[in-house]
C-alpha cells in the first residue's frame, strides 16, 4: 500500500500575523519609496524627530503613552500615503494594547502645523516682554533716586530774603529829582537870542534866533554844548518836557546840552548878606539951653 501523506498541519493565525511588516518597517519603507527624509516628516507633521525614530525601530521604551504614540504613528501614515486606522490598530497589537473600533477618536491629535505660532514669534514676544520690565523697573528706580534728592534741596535750601525797598535818592535840600527826560533837544527864542553849538569843538550852528525861531540840536552829537548871550530869551524841550532855564538872565552861559544835563535846576547865584543891625537914624540935634 502506498503510504498516505501526512495531512498538513493548519497554519495558526499568529503566525501569519508575525509575518506580515511590523509597523515602523512599513512606515520606513513607505518613506523611502517616496524618498522622503525622516527630517522631513518631522518637519511636516510636527513630531519630534527621535519619536518617529523609536517609531519605526519598535523602541516602545522611549515613546510616550501609547494612546499618544499611536496618535503619532497614524499622522506619520498619512504623511506617507499609508492608511491611517490600519497603521493604528496594528501598533495597538504590537504594543499589547486592546484592539479597539476603528471609528474611536483617538485622545491625542498632534496640532495643525498651520494652527501653530512661529517659534520666533513666540521667543520675540518673550523677549520684548522682558526687556519692557527690565526697562520700567529702571525707570522707576531712577525716578525714586533723583526725587528724595530734589525734595531734600527744596527743603533746606533758606527762603529767599525779600529785597528791602531802596528808598529813591533826593537832591539836597529835599526835592525830588527830576524824571529822565528821552528825546531831541529843542531850542525856542521868544526873542532875539544869539547861540552857538559846537559837538566836540565842531561848530554845528552859530547865529541869533529870532523869536519863533527853533533849533533842534542832531541826535547825532555825542557831547553837544550851547553858548548864548540871552539865556532868559530860551525855551529848551526835552522831547517835548520842558527843561529849567539855561542860565541867569543877562549873563552869556555855556552849558551841555545832554538831557541829564539840561533837566537838572539851575544853581541860584548867592544873594549878598544883609546885615541884621538896624540901619543909623538921622542924628539928633543936641539940647542946648536957651537964656530967659
Amino acid at each position: 500500500m502506498a503510504k498516505r501523506d501526512p495531512e498538513p498541519e493548519p497554519v495558526q493565525e499568529e503566525q501569519l500575523e508575525t509575518e506580515l511588516p511590523s509597523v515602523g518597517e512599513q512606515l520606513r519603507a513607505a518613506r523611502e519609496e517616496k524618498r522622503v527624509s525622516l527630517e522631513d516628516v518631522a518637519a511636516q507633521t510636527r513630531i519630534p524627530l527621535r519619536h518617529l525614530a523609536s517609531i519605526e525601530s519598535g523602541d516602545w521604551d522611549h515613546l510616550p503613552a501609547p494612546t499618544y504614540t499611536i496618535g503619532f504613528a497614524k499622522n506619520y501614515a498619512a504623511a506617507v500615503g499609508l492608511d491611517r486606522t490600519e497603521i493604528g490598530n496594528q501598533l495597538r497589537e504590537e504594543m499589547g494594547g486592546q484592539r479597539f473600533a476603528s471609528n474611536a477618536a483617538d485622545v491625542f491629535e498632534p496640532a495643525d502645523p498651520r494652527r501653530t505660532m512661529p517659534k520666533s514669534l513666540v521667543f520675540g514676544g518673550i523677549a520684548a516682554v522682558i526687556v519692557l520690565v527690565v526697562l520700567m523697573t529702571w525707570l522707576n528706580n531712577r525716578s525714586l533716586e533723583q526725587n528724595p534728592g530734589t525734595a531734600a534741596q527744596q527743603a533746606s535750601a533758606p527762603a529767599p530774603a525779600a529785597a528791602p525797598a531802596t528808598p529813591a535818592k533826593q537832591p539836597a535840600g529835599g526835592l525830588p529829582a527830576p524824571a529822565p527826560a528821552h528825546g531831541p533837544v529843542v531850542l525856542a527864542a521868544t526873542g532875539p537870542a544869539w547861540i552857538q553849538i559846537t559837538d566836540q569843538g565842531k561848530t554845528l550852528f552859530e547865529g541869533e534866533l529870532q523869536a519863533g525861531q527853533t533849533y533842534t540840536v542832531p541826535q547825532t552829537a555825542t557831547a553837544p554844548m550851547l553858548k548864548a548871550g540871552k539865556p532868559e530869551a530860551l525855551n529848551v524841550t526835552i522831547g517835548g518836557a520842558a527843561a529849567p532855564q539855561v542860565g541867569p538872565a543877562g549873563k552869556v552861559v555855556t552849558v551841555s546840552l545832554a538831557p541829564e544835563s539840561l533837566m537838572k535846576a539851575p544853581v541860584a547865584e548867592p544873594q549878598p548878606r544883609r546885615s541884621s543891625l538896624p540901619a543909623p537914624g538921622p542924628a539928633e540935634a543936641p539940647l542946648t539951653n536957651s537964656a530967659q
